[in-house]
């Protein structure tokens, strides 16, 4: 099996590509990457000289590169993670999120079908759907997404799904409730959060901090893409939720409870534009193959702490 993940420099990729290599012996993986801001080759030096693991520095809006890429690997499945994909970042400046949210997407999806790719599995999120009061998303309900990010998500969503419906294409789209664990870039909540706390400063809170998110441990969200990967329809569309949601506020006292810091250095701001009150997945589609999370949030919340705590050398050259 031979696999083209892209983005893999990233989060979520990075730990993707160290486990399915820790799980299938027999695969190669080829890493597509464009090295942006998030993506840092540090996350990934314990396996850089993994005989089956190979990096190509790349964008993937550019038709070339992809199909050199695609020429030379002679792929057979990709696993599509490359995205911009902060929020806040997205109010800010839209325009890089849809070059490489939807034009990328596009680009790779028109490679994967002229060398007749066995699966191609878009990596997308749960913020397609919008925000919610009460219940969970399925799969078939309408996206109403709300930022410039999980609108380009959305659109690249719909792309993925036309290529399947127009040209058979095998594809299948993931949308996934919030990643926590080691590796993650500190802009987001968790390890900015963390980092923060570590060197003497406060943490901002948005509003009143009552925004509810899923919260998902990064490996747990890997072990279900391998899971779809063997046993996901082509064409269908897979919730990937751990069903434990928490308000940010119930997050940050959590991280300082584990790091022993008072609640003063909680420091509450103005909310952002567009900010959704709560995300929710009904995943059970996925679980009734037999999928469910194997970490607790509990001991994964402790693990990824300390990861960031034990970890000071990587994250201290990314503050800025």
């Amino acid at each position: 099996m031979k696999l083209l993940i892209t983005g893999g420099l990233g989060f979520i990729g990075s730990n993707f590509i160290r486990y399915m290599l820790k799980e299938h012996p027999g695969i190669t993986i080829t890493n597509l990457d464009a090295k942006t801001y998030a993506g840092n080759l540090e996350n990934l030096t314990d396996i850089e000289k993994d005989s089956r693991y190979s990096f190509v520095y790349g964008n993937i809006c550019d038709s070339d590169v992809v199909e050199s890429v695609f020429s030379l690997n002679d792929i057979d499945i990709v696993v599509h993670f490359a995205a911009e994909s902060h929020v806040d970042r997205s109010i800010c400046n839209s325009a890089d999120f849809i070059t490489t949210n939807v034009l990328g997407t596009h680009t790779l999806l028109e490679a994967a079908l002229r060398h007749d790719c066995k699966k191609f599995v878009h990596i997308s999120t749960d913020e397609v759907y919008g925000s919610t009061v009460a219940g969970s998303y399925k799969e078939s309900d309408p996206l109403n997404p709300s930022s410039p990010y999980s609108a380009s998500k959305a659109a690249s969503d719909l792309i993925a799904q036309a290529f399947f419906i127009t040209y058979n294409m095998p594809v299948i789209v993931t949308r996934c409730t919030n990643n926590f664990g080691p590796y993650q870039y500190p802009e987001k909540l968790i390890p900015f959060f963390v980092t923060n706390l570590l060197r003497g400063k406060k943490v901002p809170v948005y509003g009143t901090g009552k925004n509810i998110r899923d919260w998902i441990y990064v490996l747990d969200h890997c072990f279900a893409i391998d899971f779809i990967l063997k046993k996901g329809a082509v064409g269908e569309m897979y919730n990937i939720g751990s069903g434990n949601e928490k308000t940010n506020l119930e997050i940050t006292h959590t991280i300082l409870e584990i790091l022993g810091v008072e609640t003063s250095r909680i420091e509450f701001v103005k909310d952002r534009p567009g900010h959704d009150w709560r995300y929710s997945l009904d995943s059970s589609k996925l679980r009734a193959l037999g999928w469910k999370p194997r970490t607790t949030f509990e001991s994964a919340i402790k693990e990824t702490v300390e990861w960031y705590v034990q970890n000071k050398g990587w994250w201290q050259p990314l503050i800025r």
